[in-house]
């Protein structure tokens, strides 16, 4: 195995379909202006690249079939180079990059271009594409009657039950996620909340409220990564070094809802994909929980602000609110998570949030973030997890 680099990152802004950041773009056009961003980060062409792995969508492009980096490589320049595209829901982007690193890191290629980008319906995400009563996730959702947000909200119901946590809290953690996007020009939202704005937005399901779930969002993102060997060549940034990249799904004790039966876990198993990814990349990169300078974790909702920390070791059970309270969370604090303001800010475009942090750790290690920079930031991590129980996580580190 060969040492990977993160040679050059970029973005599209994230924002809606007719507003004035995205206005009417297709996902090829996002794309191309955060592939564009990304070469240029890294000081290479479009024909240094030697292979492209993308995260497929089946709300935008692709052809229809999920081809998304076919269309990238059209658009850009058909060079013939090959095309890797990854389908795992909200996780592809995530994906996309285990799979451009592990062929860079086992030496087929020494120069990978990562890519991901959507242009998201309106309204709620509908899980399931299909009408099919064999589909486990459209009986979930059609006939349980547990779409994404009331999904969240049994979640957040049982947090408060289990640890006291209140609504204030919960408002919390949005205030201070746009907080730090108020410095980040790739956010849809750049203003500051307060608590009181965030309680008076209305309830989407009870506990959590409009201003605590990420929205549905436009927006794209790509990363250019290559061998230690080619890493030498180009001089534009310091390198950022992959210290590992791990993919999981989730076991058979699952707690959640997710699956039509199945045993009954004798204590809390939520989102074991996610906990096991986290732990295979913690163990491939020869670290700990307390090693991580930031965290970039996927906050659908804020509720996974403040439980994820505490399932991956990051702190104990039960003391995100002490630690979110004190503003330890903040870039500034002992535990920071979602420096960039992370999906609340964002919103998700769907297969764009894997790349999406991973030029964020990028620019945090290489310490280019601006007011929302973590001091002295050494080692990063990010996490998805997307439908089908599928989950990535990775570390950077400088």
């Amino acid at each position: 195995m060969q040492e990977v680099a993160v040679l050059g990152v970029g973005l599209h802004r994230f924002g809606k379909t007719g507003d004035d950041i995205v206005g009417t773009k297709s996902v090829t056009e996002l794309c191309r202006t955060a592939v564009d961003m990304a070469l240029k980060d890294a000081g290479v062409s479009w024909k240094q690249i030697q292979a492209v792995a993308a995260a497929s969508s089946r709300f935008s492009g692709g052809k229809g079939w999920g081809l998304n980096g076919n269309d990238v490589v059209e658009d850009l320049g058909s060079t013939g180079i090959p095309v890797y595209n990854m389908s795992a829901g909200c996780a592809a982007g995530g994906n996309a990059f285990n799979v451009g690193y592990s062929m860079v890191a086992g030496g087929i290629y020494d120069m990978v271009l990562v890519v991901g980008g959507e242009v998201m319906p309106k309204g709620m995400i509908q899980t399931s594409g299909l009408e099919d009563p064999n589909d486990p996730e459209f009986l979930r959702q059609r006939c349980i009657g547990f779409p994404g947000p009331s999904f969240w909200s049994t979640l957040a119901r049982r947090r408060m039950h289990d640890y006291g946590t209140t609504e204030e809290q919960f408002a919390k953690v949005a205030v201070k996620a746009r907080k730090c996007s108020v410095g980040n020009p790739y956010a849809r939202f750049q203003k500051e909340i307060t608590i009181e704005d965030v309680l008076r937005s209305p309830y989407v399901s009870n506990p959590l409220r409009l201003f605590e779930i990420c929205p549905v969002s436009n927006g794209a993102a790509a990363a250019v990564i290559c061998s230690k060997e080619m890493a030498k060549k180009f001089t534009n940034n310091p390198p950022v070094w992959v210290a590992s990249s791990a993919v999981a799904t989730m076991t058979f004790d699952d707690a959640l809802p997710r699956g039509l039966a199945g045993p009954v876990p004798t204590g809390a198993s939520f989102h074991t994909e996610a906990k096991a990814a986290v732990q295979k990349a913690f163990e491939k990169a020869g670290i700990g929980p307390k090693d991580v300078s930031f965290t970039e974790l996927q906050d659908n909702t804020c509720y996974y602000e403040l439980a994820f920390p505490e399932e991956w070791g990051l702190c104990q059970p039960g003391e995100s609110e002490k630690l979110l309270e004190a503003n330890q969370t903040l870039p500034t604090g002992s535990m920071p998570i979602n420096p960039s303001g992370g999906f609340v800010s964002f919103g998700e475009a769907t297969t764009a949030m894997g790349v999406f942090q991973i030029a964020e750790l990028t620019w945090q290690l290489r310490g280019q973030s601006g007011g929302r920079q973590v001091p002295n930031a050494k080692v990063g991590l990010a996490q998805t997890l997307g439908l089908g129980g599928n989950a990535t996580a990775a570390i950077l580190k400088r």
